[in-house]
């Protein structure tokens, strides 16, 4: 590369991405660092108006600087439908999140700088019951505007791009909802299976009128160019195999380059919906965002998918400047997630000849004001019919729960929380499988705790009240757009399955004195399978055998222990179908990958869960106790982070001691390995 749905459709409504599923749209990072105070609310130029910084260049005698122009990209990414300030987990208003709230950064930056253009990074339609209202409840219509994109006209964006979960619905209605936008909606990286033709529009040209700064007007022509993480053929093979082809994001971007130039470009933004990556570059890995910074003609980047913040993380890789925003030299945006964040690029152009060069450029991210109520009206208006029928959607009613539910130790103890999952899922292939020739096979469920903190924060676990359980907690407990697989596998299988799972902790020493984090925060949680129908201890005083992304870096190491099936020890060679969604099926986790069949039930996860508890009616939340920590020699102290809010609850768990609050909404914890 060169340099440079009426309660039978319940669960449908969900939330933060089918995994189809929450794919690594999430970065590794630290939850320590709250966005917030890696990315304070700051505006460049001192507060000044364009205007106000005119007239002081005037004044100081700079007549050079009045023949410059400064060419302001704003960006959002990751908004997953949270356009309205609602948390529709909780039923109840939310300041922290909301392009209602981003478009009053937007409009302020606006008044700043007039020369502004407004992008969108994806990740747009799909992510809470909002989006799942518009696909399964109030579908979306021939000719209608799908309300997302009526959310971005009410603010004026200039262009978008696609992010992985605008695929988790299927092309045919994601070519629906694009119908009707009124501005380009961009990627370059997928092709038609057939024809090797881009399957939607790779690039757009703007002509952008500006205004110097002795007051003249000018035109320069800003190229777009957008990307997406070619693991979307992985995440939602089930819609896209032998319907497209994703190529390397990086290499697209590079391989377009030279045509956007020569269609004019004086300046060429790249919508990335890709992590950040590191330095180094293999094909067709999702998070490349770092090479795009290599890519000779690039001149900005906004970016996301990972729902972190530049700047403010990723400040060890190489030439990272975290004051300017700048990685290689190139500005760079990643405005966290839900509209948390304006990215705000400032270019410094000045004419030469025909053409325009970049004298200047910095980023920023400026954080929105949680503790005002003040939001951009326009977007509440935009999408008011849609968010009002989301509400009164997820306030039907399901069942009962005797106890309350919640995640905050769901990964140091089997949890009621993921139990209820399992429990509905084998409840209904065990419907599915009667009278088939699968009906003798050994029946397993896998499922993982989905909202169990990390890098969404301290507030981001499940937690339902003692009483009636409505849809809006089935999402809760099941926020993925998911539907059921089974998977035909041997004992051997499943234990590799296992050890994958275990990489959600760290390896201690059980003769050390100081403090142990055992939990790894850079291990995905909904990656922490849980495998009911089997017994197994885990042994964290063993390396782990697989890395995140399950690639095998210790091969002898052996963390499942005493793995049984009704209480013998499983057969290597036996068979078993496993219960999972498709998401997991899909992918290549060890052990899953080995599996001899595959079957689609082409039926949401979540409608499971609900029909589960609509059936039983009551719900006694409680877990078997299949998995547990394998006994260590000697005390070592170790530790773990949840949610502060789980303080009362730890009083009543012998393993788990409150230690003191930490931030973010987060408390530390000390676990006794019984």
């Amino acid at each position: 590369m060169s340099k440079k749905l009426s309660l039978t459709l319940a669960a449908s409504v969900l939330a933060l991405g089918s995994l189809t599923a929450g794919a690594p749209a999430i970065a590794a990072g630290d939850h320590h660092e709250l966005a917030k105070e890696k990315a304070p609310k700051t505006v460049k130029g001192n507060g000044q108006s364009y205007k106000e910084r005119i007239q002081e260049w005037k004044k100081n005698g700079k007549p050079g600087k009045l023949k410059e122009v400064e060419l302001q990209i704003l960006g959002t990414s990751d908004l997953h439908t949270n356009f309205v300030n609602y948390d529709y987990y909780r039923d109840a208003k939310s300041n922290s999140l909301s392009l209602a709230k981003t478009g009053v950064l937007i409009e302020d930056a606006r008044e700043e700088n007039p020369n502004s253009l407004l992008f969108d990074n994806g990740d747009l339609i799909q992510g809470t019951p909002f989006g799942g209202y518009k696909v399964n409840v109030d579908p979306l219509e021939d000719d209608e505007l799908h309300p997302a994109f009526a959310a971005l006209e009410s603010l004026d964006f200039d262009a978008s791009t696609l992010g992985n979960h605008e695929f988790n619905f299927g092309l045919e209605y994601l070519d629906n909802a694009l119908e009707e936008a009124s501005f380009p909606v961009l990627n370059a990286n997928v092709y038609d299976a057939e024809t090797g033709e881009n399957r939607f529009t790779p690039y757009t040209i703007m002509d952008k009128e500006v205004t110097d700064r002795k007051g003249k007007k000018h035109t320069i022509q800003v190229g777009v160019i957008g990307v997406v993480a070619p693991g979307i053929m992985n995440w939602d093979r089930a819609h896209l195999e032998g319907e497209v082809i994703a190529e390397d994001a990086a290499d697209t971007v590079e391989k377009f380059i030279p045509e956007v130039e020569k269609a004019g470009a004086d300046v060429v933004v790249v919508l990335s919906h890709s992590g950040m990556g590191d330095e180094v570059h293999t094909d067709k890995e999702d998070d490349i965002t770092y090479q795009l910074t290599e890519v000779d003609g690039v001149d900005a980047i906004i970016t996301g998918h990972n729902h972190d913040v530049f700047p403010g993380s990723f400040g060890d890789l190489e030439n990272v400047d975290q004051e300017n925003g700048t990685i290689n030299g190139v500005p760079v945006v990643m405005p966290g997630k839900f509209g948390s964040h304006l990215g705000v690029i400032d270019l410094t152009l000045e004419p030469r000849g025909k053409k325009w060069r970049i004298t200047n450029s910095e980023a920023e991210l400026r954080a929105i004001d949680s503790t005002s109520d003040e939001v951009a009206e326009q977007v509440i208006e935009a999408v008011k019919e849609t968010h009002e029928g989301t509400v009164e959607y997820i306030r039907s009613p399901v069942g009962e729960t005797t106890a309350p539910i919640n995640s905050y130790f769901s990964l140091v103890q089997d949890d009621p929380s993921v139990q209820i999952v399992n429990n509905a899922q084998l409840w209904y292939a065990e419907q599915q499988f009667a009278g088939t020739a699968n009906a003798d096979l050994p029946l397993l469920s896998a499922a993982a705790p989905f909202k169990a903190g990390g890098r969404n924060g301290g507030d981001y676990y499940t937690n339902i009240e003692t009483g009636e359980i409505a849809i809006k907690n089935v999402a809760d407990l099941y926020v993925y757009d998911n539907t059921v697989f089974v998977l035909k596998l041997t004992g051997a299988d499943v234990k590799e399955w296992l050890e994958m799972s275990a990489g959600q902790f760290t390896q201690i020493d059980p003769a050390a004195t100081g403090e142990q984090r055992f939990i790894d925060d850079n291990y995905r949680t909904y990656n922490f399978d849980v495998i009911d129908g089997v017994t197994y201890d885990i042994d964290i005083t063993e390396p782990a055998k697989y890395d995140g992304e399950g690639a095998v870096v210790n091969e002898g190491a052996e963390r499942i222990e005493n793995l049984q099936y009704e209480g013998a020890a499983i057969d290597p060679n036996q068979e078993f179908l496993v219960v999972t969604n498709n998401y997991r099926a899909s992918g290549n986790f060890p052990g899953v990958r080995n599996a001899t069949e595959s079957i689609d039930f082409a039926y949401e996860n979540r409608q499971v869960l609900q029909d589960y508890i609509l059936d039983v009616g009551t719900i006694d939340p409680s877990a078997d106790d299949n998995w547990q920590f394998a006994p260590v020699e000697g005390d070592p102290n170790l530790v773990f982070e949840t949610s502060n809010s789980a303080q009362s609850l730890a009083e009543r768990e012998p393993a788990i001691q409150y230690i003191e609050v930490t931030q973010n909404g987060f408390a530390k914890y000390g676990y006794t390995i019984q």
